[in-house]
């Protein structure tokens, strides 16, 4: 399984906003923590399910574009920039990198460390 192309259709279904597709890559029992988030942890797809609904909720234009991928036989790490609009309908971005680990071909887990809490305002 090449697992850089796993992480680009991931990709691209965070940045269609297509929770169901997210939620058919993780593995059974699988775990999201964002550390930045105060370590907001969530496991299982009901709980994963409803933070993606929120997070997407709050920021409806945020879109992802990669800038670095590592890759090992069962793990995948990568850099990102996101953009978005903060409270008062002002472009913003933030930087953060994703850790996978994978079981049996899928994400077991997914943690999340960003500088969200101190976007860079656009324009």
């Amino acid at each position: 399984m090449d697992l850089e192309e796993f992480i680009d259709r991931y990709d691209r279904a965070w940045n269609e906003q297509d929770v169901e597709t997210i939620l058919s890559m993780h593995a059974p029992g699988m775990v999201f923590c964002n550390h930045t988030r105060g370590g907001t942890e969530v496991s299982g797809e009901e709980d994963v399910r409803e933070l993606l609904v929120a997070t997407f909720a709050a920021q409806p234009q945020m879109q992802f574009r990669g800038r670095r991928r590592y890759a090992g036989p069962d793990f995948v790490v990568s850099e990102w920039t996101a953009t978005g609009t903060d409270e008062e309908g002002r472009a913003i971005e933030w930087d953060g990198i994703d850790v996978f680990p994978f079981r049996d071909g899928k994400i077991a887990r997914k943690d999340v460390y960003s500088s969200s809490h101190i976007p860079r305002r656009l324009g």
